[in-house]
């Protein structure tokens, strides 16, 4: 059995790895450390959660203890793709470089420049960063990059993922060529094979599991659900004494924060992580979250790498991650260091696809389960044929409606002015139609009353002769269709 003292470490790391309470290194830790301490080049493929920050600290404290750094110029450089991320690396140099004099400056994001420049005057000999702020403070001057003498990228993958690739290219062309270049990813696209090409020189590929494999100690769940019934089932999941604190992780930013204040309403102690945050919110939130002042944490991917909360019982995937190496990464944060966790994912129909592609990479099957308790109504069945109740008989629109009002003056009756005669409409054109039996609006098959009026004229006019076309004769004339009267103007 393979022990830390057989690494090759100093006495100082081995006894501040001991005061950890770490006794056996992982397989990740166990083949890299002693190649690096050689000096070679290390190109790390293993899940998260195996212990890959340990795998490159530890070496370097014990390479770097000897040396002293000059303001402006430090000695090494760790690159990390989030905050996070960076802020996880710099706690382990502080346990397991506790009896080392190796200063160490972190440069991230939400923090004011001036204190993290006034940290690299003093120089240092451990440099953490993510790649936008180190460019700042190299484009200000404050930092000199050509005493560098071991690069570590971290997450590689995830650094691809989140667009940094040019910005890491970019620094590595302002490094010395000569260098030990360390680069640990969880998984191996081509895109990162093909930069390990190019920056490493003679490297030892380290692949202790499968790319993109889960760690064993994670239980896999998955849960059907609709849009609408993932908050009830969620809370349902909660509400269960086995749940002791978790994760759970969400596709956007705003349903991070909607959900967090969503399940504080219900009464769940839950507090929000995501981007938009300031860093002293996201630290305070953290911080919180790791000492159990908060039991659950909503958040989304930016918690999903350098997120080491002992003891997390259960992750939750409120939404299914877009790339299924999301997914490896978000269920990273439980079931590590030998202890048991559960991963549950919320699918819908629209999901499949994402679930289908989580499944050929990790190789397994998701075991489908129900909310039990808190699972959604089911839609109602169809009755069989003759046993199905009378469709009840809906109420016409028309008779919802309320009668339009008519201008003043006016009623349905129109009369003409020459003759004390009621208008009606013809019946068999509206039929054919389809018009109801309301009355016509505007001009329809009617004379209008005005061009009935007698044409005046200059001198004596005689009144127009009836021609028999009286519709005062009833309703059966009124049938017929009116024709237009004939005017005979006599002029003097």
């Amino acid at each position: 059995m393979t022990t830390f003292d057989d690494l090759g470490l100093g006495p100082e790391v081995l006894r501040a790895v001991a005061k950890a309470g770490y006794r056996e290194p992982t397989p990740i830790q166990a083949q890299a450390i002693p190649v690096v301490l050689q000096g070679r080049d290390v190109l790390g493929c293993a899940q998260t959660g195996t212990g890959k920050t340990a795998a490159f600290t530890l070496p370097m404290i014990e390479v770097l203890g000897q040396g002293r750094a000059k303001a402006r110029m430090p000695r090494s450089l760790v690159l990390s793709p989030t905050r996070e991320l960076a802020m996880q690396t710099a706690e382990n140099f502080d346990i397991y470089g506790k009896h080392h004099a190796l200063t160490m400056a972190l440069l991230i994001g939400g923090v004011a420049l001036d204190d993290q420049t006034r940290k690299l005057e003093r120089g240092v000999d451990v440099l953490i960063a993510t790649p936008g702020r180190l460019l700042d403070h190299f484009e200000r001057g404050a930092l000199l990059l050509n005493g560098v003498k071991i690069l570590v990228i971290d997450e590689a993958d995830r650094m691809l993922d989140m667009g940094f690739m040019p910005d890491v290219e970019r620094i590595v062309g302002l490094l010395p060529p000569l260098r030990q270049t360390l680069m640990f990813s969880a998984t191996m696209p081509p895109e990162i094979r093909r930069l390990a090409n190019t920056i490493l020189h003679n490297a030892k590929e380290i692949r202790v599991t499968p790319p993109a494999s889960p760690a064993d100690t994670v239980e896999h769940f998955l849960v059907r659900a609709t849009a609408r019934g993932k908050r009830r089932l969620l809370e349902g999941f909660l509400r269960t004494e086995a749940v002791r604190n978790g994760l759970v992780f969400c596709n956007r930013k705003r349903d991070t924060a909607d959900l967090a204040r969503a399940l504080a309403r219900d009464g769940f102690s839950v507090d929000a992580l995501h981007g938009d945050m300031d860093q002293g919110s996201r630290i305070a939130t953290l911080e919180a979250f790791k000492r159990g002042d908060v039991r659950f944490l909503v958040a989304t991917d930016v918690a999903g790498r350098g997120l080491d909360i002992f003891g997390l019982s259960h992750v939750f995937n409120y939404d299914v991650p877009i790339r299924a190496e999301d997914y490896v990464h978000r269920i990273g944060r439980t079931g590590r260091a030998g202890h048991r966790g559960h991963a549950i994912t919320f699918a819908t129909e629209d999901d499949d696809r994402a679930v289908k592609a989580i499944e050929a990479m990790i190789r397994r099957s998701l075991p489908v389960i129900s909310g039990a308790e808190t699972s959604e109504p089911t839609a109602p069945v169809a009755a069989e044929p003759g046993n199905a109740p009378a469709p009840k008989e809906q109420p016409r629109r028309d008779a919802e409606r309320p009668a339009p009002k008519r201008p003043r003056g006016r009623s349905d009756e129109r009369r003409s002015p020459t003759k004390n005669c009621t208008r009606v409409k013809d019946r068999a054109h509206d039929e054919d139609r389809g018009s109801s039996d309301g009355p016509v609006v505007g001009m329809g098959d009617h004379v209008p009353a005005f061009l009935l009026l007698p044409t005046p004229s200059v001198g004596r006019a005689t009144a127009p002769k009836d021609d028999g076309d009286n519709e005062d004769d009833g309703d059966a004339k009124a049938e017929t269709k009116p024709q237009t009267r004939r005017r005979k103007v006599v002029t003097s």
